[in-house]
């Protein structure tokens, strides 16, 4: 019957022991496997050796191990001394790669399962482990060598240690207490120290950090000046590269857009400064918190000023679309006038009675805006009405002929006539025709065209009627019922026939261009494109 293998596997009281026995175990385990009986084969083959021979091996490669386990491996050895078989050989590489595989996963689960204690370990006190005298002397010692640790004062008692006496900040006390825990022996530490309140007992220790800060200034002060000049040559580059015309007048469609562009160059050459400036004092690490910060404080600044900085978006959108010029006849959110300027907040519109209105670019961006500079030929439009008996077509014929015979009225696009509503007492009809509005006013024209058509169709004998009503009386009073309308009496005054003044009033555009003499910064460029 064959041998059983010995055990290769072992407990270890800690961590180092176990990981030695691991390699032991190992070592035995290849020369049984891979020494013993190859050698065996080898002398029943080739006559290589004898078992003197193996054992002088074997002890050789065990001469590290223990006695017992020296002597229990000797004997399995002579045991495994007869034939042996290159299948065996095989089989057991096998068994020497799983076990070595096993050593290589068990040796780092033992090595995490090693408690490590806090803060760098244990600080040993030498050979009087154990006496409280030792201990405070050790505690003792270790804070005369820390800045601000000097007057805590350390008293122990069975191995509890009580630290006692004014520091002047909570983190010596706290860092007090964290290394009298570290000493050897400390069983627990009663941590009573005290922040010191004495304003002369803090005032001097704070002269004299502020004494060495400025000490440690004054030998970085010419690293200091470095970085500062760094700031100011990449500030310099920045400001000199954008004072150029080209290429930001080129690239961009307005002076406004330009403006933002230098802008923009300034300030990325100062940020660019600033960084090359803290990588050459080493405090890259303060560029991260600069950048959070100041996103942090974008971010509140947006929400604080979001109407400002949608008008002042708007703006740039205005300007570069052009929706207007100055002086174009406009009515934006209900208020019609003319355009003065359009600045970065504001468009500011006169309005025809001569009123300035300031109106959110905001709300210019997202308005519909009425243009009636744009086109100049505009059509005007109002309503007459003819009694219910009248020919309705011949008063149509006689509005349309006497539109046509106004020399303001253009003869394309023509003008247009038809009725609109019948009414109680009356026939409403519609009247329209086309005016230059370079060349006549609006409001004159129609006010002229009304007055010459309503006089052309009561020479045709057409009368504007009079709303009629019936009035009944209580019994046996009078009675009124509708009738035939009374004649009216004709008047003795009939419209002059002569056409009035329909010329272009320009006050109103003369006082716009008095406002836009005043040197206010202005982002409409009427040489630019319209949209």
């Amino acid at each position: 019957m064959r041998p059983s293998t010995p055990n290769c596997q072992k407990t270890a009281p800690n961590n180092t022991e176990r990981t030695q026995e691991i390699g032991v175990h190992a070592q035995v385990c290849f020369y049984i496997l891979v020494v013993s009986k190859p050698l065996a084969w080898l002398q029943q083959v080739a006559g290589f050796g004898g078992p003197g021979e193996m054992r002088r091996i074997g002890a050789k490669l065990m001469d590290r191990q223990a006695g017992a386990e020296r002597s229990r491996l000797n004997s399995f050895i002579f045991r495994q001394s007869g034939s042996f078989g290159p299948a065996g050989l095989i089989i057991r590489l096998s068994v020497l790669f799983i076990v070595f595989a096993s050593a290589a996963i068990i040796a780092p689960i033992a090595m995490s399962q090693e408690t490590v204690p806090p803060d760098g370990g244990m600080i040993a006190i030498g050979d009087q482990d154990g006496q409280d005298q030792a201990i405070q002397e050790r505690i003792t010692r270790l804070f005369g060598e820390i800045d601000g640790l000097g007057s805590v004062a350390v008293s122990v008692r069975s191995g509890v240690v009580t630290l006692s006496g004014p520091v002047l900040q909570q983190e010596s006390a706290a860092r007090a207490e964290r290394l009298a825990e570290r000493v050897q022996g400390v069983a627990a530490v009663e941590n009573e120290i005290a922040i010191e309140t004495s304003v002369s007992n803090r005032f001097w220790p704070a002269a004299s950090r502020l004494a060495e800060r400025l000490f440690d200034l004054n030998r970085l002060l010419p690293v200091v000046l470095v970085a500062l000049a760094i700031v100011g040559v990449f500030a310099a580059a920045g400001y000199r590269v954008a004072s150029l015309a080209w290429p930001w007048d080129r690239i961009a469609p307005n002076g406004f857009v330009a403006d933002l562009l230098r802008q923009a160059v300034r300030i990325l050459s100062i940020a660019a400064g600033l960084v090359v400036a803290l990588d050459f004092l080493g405090a890259t690490a303060l560029i991260g918190t600069v950048l959070g910060a100041a996103g942090i404080f974008g971010l509140a600044l947006g929400f604080a000023v979001r109407d400002t900085i949608e008008n002042y978006i708007s703006s740039i959108m205005l300007s570069i679309r052009q929706p207007f010029f100055p002086n174009d006849h406009v009515i934006i959110e209900g208020y019609e006038g003319l355009v003065i300027r359009l600045t970065s907040r504001a468009t500011i519109i006169m309005t025809l009675a001569g009123n300035h209105v300031r109106i959110p670019n905001a709300v210019v961006f997202k308005s519909t805006i009425t243009n009636f500079t744009r086109n100049s030929q505009r059509r005007f439009d109002f309503r007459l009405g003819i009694n219910p008996d009248a020919n309705i077509a011949e008063a149509l014929e006689t509005g349309i002929s006497a539109l046509k015979g106004l020399p303001f009225v253009l003869d394309d696009p023509e003008t247009l006539s038809w009725v609109e509503d019948v009414g109680d007492s009356s026939i409403i009809i519609w009247y329209a025709g086309w005016i230059d509005q370079t060349k006549n006013d609006f409001h004159r024209a129609r006010s002229e065209a009304i007055r010459l058509v309503k006089r052309a169709l009561e020479e045709k004998g057409f009368e504007l009627p009079e709303p009629t009503y019936r009035i009944r009386m209580a019994p046996g009073g009078l009675e009124a019922t509708a009738g035939e309308p009374a004649p009216r009496a004709r008047r003795d005054t009939v419209e002059s026939s002569e056409l009035g003044n329909t010329e272009r009033l320009t006050q109103i555009e003369e006082k716009v261009s008095e406002e836009r003499q005043a040197g206010v910064p202005d982002l409409l460029n009427p040489d630019a494109p319209q949209e």
